[in-house]
């Protein structure tokens, strides 16, 4: 009888170990993608990569339609929608919007309408959320400050965010129009840059004395930040959102354990762009330190 229970129970083991196998067999697994208007998302995609080295990634820059931020909530939706819909054929099975004016002109609606007709299994997420859950631990006059692009401020995404989650936290944001073409320029150290980079800053402070705490609200603004702290009182503290953007990837894979299966490794990373190669090649050299092979796309 001892025999027959023992067979069994290795039976039924075996049994459960092929059936894992089979499951794990049959999901179908690709890179994460990475999406931006033109090339601030680098510094998005650098933190996940340091972050989360083991996982393959594919960078899609609209570089040809670049800047978002001047342009309709309408266009940067059909734009954000292309975008995605080109990394799902590509077999994304998770996207990020590494663009604050995709995230917040386009990204509720992708989510709520596109997604259950175009793929209900995968998952589209953007950089606003991520960075205003953080807010609440930085600031302590309770008072921040949004530097970021015309379309993410004049979208209120921000304030909406971080009062959702901090009821008392007042923001005030300033668009600053000209900080994305001095970074998509390679002008973004240059002595000319100053004034611009001083001007938005004092409009800021002069809008809100009590600010502690000024977001980067656009994935361009990191390449700034040395003359952005040059111009800041030394009191307010500068959020770029690469560090907060990765770690909320990181435990929203921990929390997914499903998406996380369905996401490869191996550590590769292809970039692609709607631009030409030679330029993206040169222009992603200011955010990359390496040799990278790049492909050019259409979205339309």
């Amino acid at each position: 009888m001892h025999i027959i229970r023992a067979l069994c129970s290795r039976f039924f083991a075996i049994l459960y170990n092929l059936s894992k196998k089979l499951l794990t067999m049959h999901v179908q697994t690709g890179p994460i993608g990475v999406f931006d208007s033109g090339y601030g998302g680098l510094t998005i995609l650098n933190k996940f990569r340091e972050l989360l080295p083991e996982y393959n990634y594919i960078y899609l820059g609209d570089n040809a339609r670049t800047p978002y931020g001047t342009r309709s909530f309408e266009v940067v939706y059909e734009f954000t929608l292309q975008a995605v819909r080109k990394l799902f054929e590509l077999g994304c099975p998770l996207v990020i919007l590494a663009c604050n004016t995709a995230s917040a002109k386009a990204l509720r609606s992708i989510q709520q309408n596109d997604l259950p007709h175009l793929d209900a299994s995968r998952r589209v997420l953007g950089v606003i959320r991520p960075t205003a859950e953080c807010i609440g631990q930085l600031t302590e006059s309770r008072h921040v400050g949004l530097l970021a692009t015309a379309g993410t401020v004049k979208s209120e995404s921000y304030p909406l965010e971080i009062r959702k989650l901090f009821p008392d936290i007042h923001v005030t944001g300033v668009p600053c129009p000209m900080w994305v073409p001095l970074v998509e320029n390679n002008e973004f150290d240059q002595e000319g840059a100053d004034y611009f980079v001083q001007k938005y800053i004092n409009q800021l402070l002069e809008k809100d004395p009590d600010i502690d705490t000024i977001i980067l609200g656009c994935t361009h603004y990191p390449l700034l930040m040395d003359k952005i702290r040059t111009f800041t009182p030394a009191h307010i503290r500068l959020v770029a959102q690469g560090e907060y953007v990765s770690r909320s990837l990181k435990d929203y894979l921990h929390r997914h354990p499903e998406m996380k299966e369905r996401c490869a490794t191996g550590g590769k990373c292809e970039f692609l762009t709607t631009e030409s190669v030679d330029k993206f090649q040169e222009s992603a050299s200011v955010f990359l330190h390496e040799q990278i092979h790049v492909r050019s796309i259409s979205l339309e």
